[in-house]
């Protein structure tokens, strides 16, 4: 069977948990998409951690994590982060890397932190990880492909020479940066070849077998509906596919193997980088419920950057539940929310004075403004509770209206930042 795990938001709902707390009961965890510029929190028995590129279920020894096709696949970074974990007291774990993934090149990252310098107050709030000039090459088949680092030489080096001669004129005459060398962008390649060559496989053909063999698999996605390219507040996004059905895409799968698509909502909502934010508050209402928010408050896994927060917004969440094609709602960060007399959900959108429930294109949703619906809080430290029945009425409430608003049952409720931290729904 296979599972995905992706989020219905602006990211950052807490999926990395959730896999963590499923892979369990997996044998095989596989990333599909996105790169380094976010990551997962996991708190368990070795510590609390921020993985990036790695699958959240690589602390199981009986797993295999895999990197799919659909990786922005930066070599060193994947190292020093497997690297990092064994020095914590980590056991080794089982990395493939699909030799069909791309690699992202320390010039990728340059060209991201040159492009948001030249845009100013216009910047897309980019994480300057080199994510969307990596999928950019990708996609004007510029990139390199981890196959090719173990091929003819002479080719490798002649399509060296050709990208950069490419991008040493936008270098030179848009950028006014220093030009790229061709013998240290192949040096760079070999010397990634050698660090890659312990992890690299066929993964479409690994995964075909694991699926035959009745193996567990999970599909882990990064970021969540609203950072799609397609579907989310575009061009406030990320640069790839977001959605559970690219899974099948990224790990080289049949998409008819997806079964169960579990979609991460957070109790209330937060952001980071811009784009529309129709539920947003801000002033010292915010700064409350960032320093509440998370395990260690809103900020983000990779950037430490403070989340924009706001209010629960069920029009974005069942949008983002419908896209992904939800068939169960994991509910997380509830416990962060006990000290507030009323909790408002935001169930509409008014814009030029009609209210919709529809989540309008990026366009119409800058005009959005939030209708909201005020349910009263529960006014107690929920952590430690592992039964349902056994939360306050309000807490159950508020949960059951998120639920009726989304559509999708909500199967479990995450009380607290631990692996062991949550409340399985009967």
């Amino acid at each position: 069977m296979v599972r995905a795990i992706v989020g219905a938001n602006w990211g950052d709902e807490g999926k990395g948990k959730i896999t963590d707390m499923l892979a369990k009961e997996s044998d095989i965890i596989v990333r599909f998409q996105g790169g380094s510029n976010a990551g997962h929190t996991i708190i368990n028995d070795y510590g609390r951690f921020a993985l990036h590129l790695l699958p959240s279920g690589v602390f199981y020894q009986h797993t295999t994590s895999i990197i799919g096709n659909g990786v922005a696949l930066n070599i060193p970074f994947l190292k020093k982060e497997i690297d990092d974990l064994t020095g914590q007291g980590v056991p080794e774990p089982r990395v493939l890397v699909s030799d069909r993934a791309q690699i992202l090149m320390p010039y990728h990252i340059l060209f991201d932190m040159y492009e948001e310098e030249r845009l100013g107050g216009q910047s897309f709030g980019s994480t300057k990880s080199g994510i969307a000039p990596f999928y950019s090459d990708k996609y004007a088949k510029n990139g390199f492909q981890v196959s090719e680092l173990y091929g003819d030489e002479t080719v490798l080096r002649d399509k060296v020479n050709r990208v950069c001669e490419m991008k040493n004129v936008l270098l030179e005459h848009l950028y006014h940066k220093p030009l790229l060398d061709p013998d240290e962008v192949f040096r760079t390649l070999k010397e990634y070849a050698e660090m890659a060559s312990p992890y690299v496989c066929d993964v479409s053909s690994y995964l075909y077998h694991a699926l035959k063999e009745g193996k567990r698999i999970l599909l882990e996605g990064q970021l969540g509906s609203l950072k799609d390219p397609d579907h989310g507040i575009y061009p406030m996004v990320t640069s790839s596919s977001t959605l559970a059905a690219y899974g099948a895409i990224g790990a080289g799968i049949a998409p008819y193997e997806i079964r169960n698509i579990t979609v991460v909502v957070k109790a209330y909502s937060s952001a980071v980088g811009a784009g529309a934010f129709v539920s947003e508050i801000f002033g010292e209402e915010a700064d409350e419920l960032r320093k509440r928010g998370g395990d260690k408050g809103e900020f983000g896994a990779t950037t430490g950057r403070p989340r924009r927060v706001g209010w629960f917004d069920a029009v974005a969440t069942r949008y983002g539940c419908r896209i992904q094609g939800a068939t169960e709602v994991v509910l997380t960060v509830v416990d962060a929310l006990g000290y507030l007399d009323e909790l408002p959900i935001c169930v509409g959108y008014e814009i030029g004075g009609t209210v919709t429930k529809e989540f309008p294109t990026t366009s119409a949703l800058g005009k959005a403004k939030p209708v909201y619906q005020t349910l009263p809080g529960w006014k107690c430290d929920i952590r430690g509770i592992r039964s349902y029945d056994e939360l306050p009425q309000n807490c159950r409430n508020y949960i059951e209206a998120i639920e009726k608003e989304l559509g999708v049952p909500v199967t479990m409720v995450s009380n607290g930042p631990g692996r062991e931290e949550i409340i399985i729904r009967k």
